[in-house]
């Protein structure tokens, strides 16, 4: 016999009204443009910026999450980036100097006295006044060498050190650059993602193309050049000892110095040291905050290392001043008071409260390791994306109309219970795309459409076994219920082969096609549910009010 327990039957309600609850707002809301300042304060009071309601009769207690849609439906912005590789090759050859010096200093007696050279960017040139003793300096010096282990350089050394003359000449060798640029390109990659998540875009697509370059795509926003001001900057912060301060900005600065403009003060310039005591790579926190004069400023946190090294300068420098630099230039240079023990710090400067909110973001985020040069900018006009919408709605309804007038006239009554669920199959999925904030994309309407064919796949199936069974002459009741039971294994076998292939493609795939596996997948979790338990539901719930002697499928 038929049967289906109570507690079954109002759980299966439940899911549906709910899935239709939630799908509710795609109809009672409209996507409106609104200014850079509207989207400020739309987010600042924590809503979804490019949303307003249009229906006031909406209630507040109601869910309200809606379908995002993607950058080839809503437009936004698009980036075709160019990581800078070659700065990191001077800042690590900077990095380095140091570490030279210090080593031929404790053989100055065969080797002299040293001086740094002016050289090439990816190069150090260190002359010594002892030629005689090169042997010995180049010994020194490549004892500084790092092995490095990488699928194309295992077992090489990360420097290569020459002599020529007086001079040793040290300069990475071709497989820490490969190294470097690999690694380079992908931390400019987890930046850049970060800070795009920090102002909470939806479902950007971030991705790296070839060698050295890295294309950004983000639907919603109000253009390319408010995405590069997001991302442009290379937020590497640093503190840096100060030699002097004066207003001459070709003023001549020694080896290991250089010349940094002060940011809030025209015609100011520090000379500082080149090598930094600490970097922002040593942060670990930064938040906007307020000064004891209540002016805006970054509070910002150091990790154990960049906390050792900032209370020892500190305690060996009481009344130097100090340069704290962004980018080159100098935010603040403060004398140095006291000893500072502790792993926090406050930054100030003539902020204003959205720039000190955008500072401690970018440098949460970390710095970039190199540059950006941008090679491709676009911003993408919603019009575009409403034609797609439009054809999308169109093929949709086809399909919908199609499927429900061959399902009625294949099965009759059947089909229309078939019909009713189709209908629910696709709220719930809607719901489901809503709750989980998905991004729609062009993509993703051909998985809705798709799923909208294959969505009575399950139902066919299943009549199809019930007029077998009653071929056998079986009563009604038997015959439904052997239909359902006999044909679940092949649903669930053919469902689940088709889910495996949607989270491959999620999982590999980016953009367009992640947008089309998430339709995908959902719209066969709410077929399989539709299929097998609302169905069977309306079956029988008409076949106990009927209770028909024979039925015809």
């Amino acid at each position: 016999m038929l049967q289906i327990d109570t507690w079954k039957r109002v759980l299966i309600w439940l899911v549906c009204i709910g899935g239709l609850v939630l799908a509710l707002p795609n109809a009672f809301y409209t996507r409106v443009e609104q200014s850079n300042d509207a989207r400020a304060a739309i987010e600042l009071r924590g809503e979804t910026p490019e949303l307003t309601a249009t229906a006031a009769q909406w209630p507040d207690f109601m869910p309200s999450s809606l379908v995002n849609l993607g950058l080839d439906l809503r437009g936004g912005a698009h980036l075709l980036a160019e990581v800078k590789v070659s700065d990191v090759y001077a800042a690590r050859m900077d990095a380095m100097w140091p570490e030279i010096r210090n080593s031929l200093r404790d053989a100055r007696d065969t080797v002299g006295t040293i001086r740094k050279q002016p050289s090439k960017p990816d190069e150090i040139r260190v002359k010594i006044s002892q030629p005689e003793g090169m042997s010995r300096a180049l010994e020194l010096v490549r004892g500084l060498a790092r092995p490095i282990q990488t699928l194309t350089g295992a077992g090489s050394n990360d420097i290569e050190v020459r002599g020529e003359g007086d001079e040793v000449i040290v300069t990475l060798s071709e497989a820490e650059r490969l190294a470097t640029d690999d690694r380079t390109v992908r931390q400019a990659l987890e930046i850049v993602r970060r800070r795009i998540d920090e102002v909470g875009t939806r479902e950007p697509t971030i991705q790296r193309q070839g060698a050295d370059r890295i294309l950004i795509q983000v639907p919603g926003i109000g253009s390319a050049s408010e995405l590069k001001e997001i991302i442009g900057t290379t937020a590497q912060l640093t503190f840096n000892p100060v030699i002097s301060r004066g207003t001459d900005a070709n003023a001549r600065v020694g080896v290991g110095e250089k010349l940094a403009p002060s940011l809030d003060q025209e015609g100011v310039f520090y000379t500082i040291e080149a090598a930094p005591v600490v970097t922002g790579e040593e942060l670990v926190d930064a938040q906007p905050a307020f000064d004891q004069n209540g002016r805006p400023a970054v509070n910002f946190r150091f990790n154990t290392s960049g906390a050792r090294k900032f209370g020892d300068y500190t305690r060996d420098n009481v009344g130097a001043p100090f340069a704290i630099t962004l980018d080159g230039e100098v935010i603040s240079a403060p004398v140095i008071q006291s000893h500072i023990p502790g792993d926090s710090g406050i930054i100030t400067g003539n902020f204003t409260v959205e720039e000190s909110t955008n500072l401690a973001v970018l440098l949460r985020a970390g710095a970039l390791p190199a540059g950006l040069e941008f090679l491709e900018e676009r911003t993408i006009g919603p019009e575009l994306g409403q034609d797609s919408i439009d054809a999308g709605k169109v093929a949709t309804v086809v399909a919908f109309v199609a499927v429900l007038g061959f399902m009625w006239a294949s099965y009759g009554l059947f089909g229309i219970f078939a019909n009713i669920a189709l209908i629910v199959n696709v709220g719930l999925l809607f719901g489901l795309l809503s709750v989980i904030g998905a991004t729609l994309t062009l993509p993703g309407i051909a998985g809705i459409v798709l799923t909208v064919g294959m969505a009575v796949d399950a139902n066919v199936l299943i009549f199809e076994r019930i007029r077998e069974e009653l071929k056998t002459a079986k009563g009604p009741a038997r015959a439904i219920e052997l239909g359902y039971e006999k044909a679940l294994s092949a649903i669930l076998d053919a469902n689940i082969t088709t889910f495996i292939t949607a989270v491959i493609l999620f999982a590999m795939g980016s953009g367009p096609v992640r947008g089309f596996a998430i339709t995908l997948g959902l719209g066969i979790l709410t077929s399989v549910f539709t299929a097998i338990f609302v169905t069977r539901l309306l079956v029988v719930t008409w076949f106990e009010r009927r209770r028909p002697k024979t039925i015809e499928v």
